[in-house]
Formats: C-alpha cells, structure tokens, sequence
C-alpha cells in the first residue's frame, strides 16, 4: 500500500535549541508532521515505541545512552523506521558504527533545511542521503579494513541478475531511483522493482544496508572517492 498520510518525524537531540529549530524547519512543511522530540538515547527509545515515527533525526552524541546504541535498539525492534543521523563533523568516527546500527541518513548538522528534509523525504522513500564527505568517509573505512587483511572481500553466491548488479553498483554510489533510472535508461518503478528484489534477495531493509553488504561480500566493488 502506498503511504499517503504526513511524514510522521520524531526528534532527537540533548539541546533544546537545536530541537526547537529542527522542529521550526520541518514544520513549513505540509508532508511533515514533527511528533514528538527527544533528549537523550534512551528516551529516543521510549517515544520511538510510543509514537512509531516514520523517520527520526537522531543526534550521535547524547547522555543516557548515545545515537549508536539507540539507533541499534530502535532497528532491532523496528526495522521499518528509518534514522537519519546528524554529527558534528569531528564526529565522524562514529559513522562507521551508525551504518552499522542501521542508520540510513547521515548528515552534518550545518546542513542546511533543504537537505535535512530531502534527507527525511529518501529515508521514507526506501532511499538514503548521505553528506558527500560522510560517504567518503564510509567507503575508506572498507578500503582500509580491505588493506589491513590484506586481501579483497571474498565473493558470496547471490542470484542477483546482472541488471540487478549493475543497480545495486548505482545504488552504492549514492544515486537516487530517478538518476538510475535516467543513467540506465530505465523507468523510475522498473528501478524502484529492481530495487525492492535487490533488498529481498539480500535480506536487507535499505539502499544503505544493501550497498555495505554487497561491498563486504566483493559482490560489487567500488573505488574509494577522493
């Protein structure tokens, strides 16, 4: 069924001033609904159980429990909601765990609002957004893991077709359906199908889940960007 209601989005950061101006943002917004807002991991837990948000802006440093953890709780239980993180750009070491936890979305916090909200807007999508310089950072966090063994990701039988492969290779590279779908001469919905099989046959939820997964195992195998 398509989803035809608000974006329902739950905020969580330990500065209310940040918090009141992320729900100022969203707000303008008549696809977005903000829901609820959140000081700490551990409430960001709590309201995500209560309230079911469809995406959560979640902060990666904050007491009781930081964005990591709470990021990992909230996919355990909720696979579906997606989390879009939002660092500091000296906290940047984190990312490689959020992508881990199942964060889907990472953004600097001096983005800017239309960023933020085409980030919400591809998270709820299915999609992702990653910063330019945070999926820089993801992809040498594999080529350095890769040097340090000392030899390539090993190939995982899959029976992904060679469509799908060359998709997921776009999808890896941070494409969104719509230039896929141009680059390959595609319709948006036969992208948006490939996509949907690429996620079952690998057994993941997102585009994010699915691109790491698919470069871990060497069934794609992508440069590191300047």
């Amino acid at each position: 069924m398509e989803k035809t209601d608000k974006i329902k989005v739950l905020i969580a950061d330990d500065h209310r001033v940040v918090r009141e101006g992320l729900s100022a943002i969203l707000k303008t917004r008549n696809n977005l609904e903000v829901v609820g807002e959140a000081q700490d991991g551990q409430e960001a837990v709590e309201k995500a159980r209560a309230l079911e948000p469809d995406v959560i802006l979640m902060d990666v440093s904050m007491p009781r429990m930081g964005g990591v953890e709470a990021t990992r709780q909230i996919k355990r239980e909720f696979p579906h909601i997606g989390i879009v993180a939002l660092t500091m750009y000296e906290e940047q070491q984190y990312i490689f765990d959020l992508v881990r936890a199942g964060a889907t979305g990472y953004l600097l916090k001096d983005s800017d609002s239309a960023q933020i909200v085409a980030a919400i807007e591809a998270i709820y999508r299915g999609e992702s957004l990653i910063h330019p310089s945070v999926a820089s950072k993801i992809l040498a966090e594999f080529s350095s893991l890769a040097q340090r063994k000392g030899k390539r990701p090993s190939w995982v039988e899959h029976d992904l077709t060679d469509r799908e492969i060359t998709v997921l290779r776009l999808v890896a590279d941070g494409k969104t359906n719509k230039e896929i779908a141009n680059s390959l001469n595609l319709s948006e919905k036969t992208v948006k199908n490939h996509v949907r099989n690429i996620f079952h046959k690998l057994q993941v939820f997102d585009r994010t889940q699915a691109a790491i997964l698919a470069i871990r195992k060497g069934i794609i195998d992508l440069e590191p960007k300047p």
